[in-house]
């Protein structure tokens, strides 16, 4: 399955491009937050059960849950994509789509029987599953729309499931977890905005009878020691959320005009990449895999490019050379 971040394709699809590459095909912070000096225990021992409840004590504050019992700590988001389809016998799923891919995959290979849709309802899906904001799209949708889709899937003992990866990066009241409607889990993540996509560390939130069984699911120890004291720093750094905040969107503003000035035509996106539609778009993304930049294509829709946001300024010089050779 196709995803971004790809970087050991691209390398041998342009062995010649110049290193250090800079893999632009993922939506992560390329300024991550600063991975603080941890003492020799974190790594020489199982974690705490102190140590974990001081983690969702961090992510219930900083996500506005009522309760840490709510929240379950995982090895990254994707864990959970995987183990949340156990929760349901056999029933209709329906993802919105386009969206991140492992949902639809996940729920397919636990037997379940999963559509991809624009609306949920049209389906009468016991299970909807929303990435919001999407990806690659960076569309929204308002907490009153999901609260209403939530509503109507308690009505048939069904599930919301609400993708959040994208959400730290919007100002508060973009995402449900304050509001939590019955029967719905939510899924955080710390790999995009915080730029530690390596520290492999996401959360679920759900009722606590919700939680407690992904809790099983996942088994003992499923976070390390290093992961819990870093995310538990991570999340509590409020002055550092905000000015990435403001660097982001600031830098996301720079890359849009870049690709506009490109040719490209801006059709969507989040403060940590933008989506563009481009009538050359294979070529583009290869001009830039010459210069060693790699880019995120998609299959089902040809004319799109995705990318994220350069690093550094030798990144966004390297861009800009690229982006004009694009244009010979």
């Amino acid at each position: 399955m196709p995803h971004g971040g790809d970087l050991d394709a691209a390398r041998r699809r342009f062995p010649e491009a110049p290193e250090p590459w800079f893999d632009l095909s993922t939506g992560i912070n390329p300024i991550p937050y600063p991975v603080p000096p941890l003492p020799p225990e974190a790594w020489a021992r199982l974690p705490l059960e102190s140590e974990e409840e001081a983690l969702l004590a961090a992510a219930a504050a900083r996500y506005g849950a009522p309760d840490p019992q709510m929240i379950v700590a995982a090895p990254g988001s994707q864990a959970l994509v995987q183990v949340i389809p156990r929760l349901m016998g056999r029933c209709r799923v329906a993802v919105v789509s386009p969206a991140y891919a492992e949902h639809a995959a996940a729920w397919a290979r636990e037997g379940h029987d999963v559509a991809e849709v624009h609306d949920p309802e049209e389906t009468r899906a016991e299970v909807a599953i929303v990435v919001n904001p999407n990806s690659p799209t960076g569309h929204t949708i308002p907490c009153d729309d999901l609260m209403r889709l939530a509503g109507s899937l308690s009505t048939r003992q069904g599930r919301l499931v609400v993708d959040e990866a994208f959400v730290d990066t919007l100002e508060p009241g973009a995402s449900i977890v304050p509001v939590l409607p019955p029967s719905t889990i939510v899924l955080r993540s710390v790999g995009k905005t915080y730029g530690l996509a390596g520290l492999r560390l996401g959360f679920a939130i759900a009722d606590r009878e919700t939680a407690e069984r992904l809790r099983r699911l996942l088994g003992p120890w499923a976070v390390s020691g290093p992961a819990l004291a870093i995310g538990r720093q991570a999340l509590a750094d409020e002055p550092w959320l905000l000015a990435a905040r403001r660097r982001l969107a600031a830098d996301a503003e720079r890359l849009g005009a870049m690709l506009t000035a490109a040719g490209s035509r801006l059709i969507g996106g989040t403060p940590l990449f933008r989506l563009a539609e481009h009538p050359r778009a294979a070529r583009v993304a290869e001009v830039l895999g010459r210069h060693g930049i790699h880019v995120r294509q998609f299959a089902d829709h040809p004319a799109w490019l995705r990318l994220g946001l350069p690093g550094a300024e030798p990144a966004w010089r390297r861009l800009a050379t690229a982006l004009q050779a694009t244009l010979t």
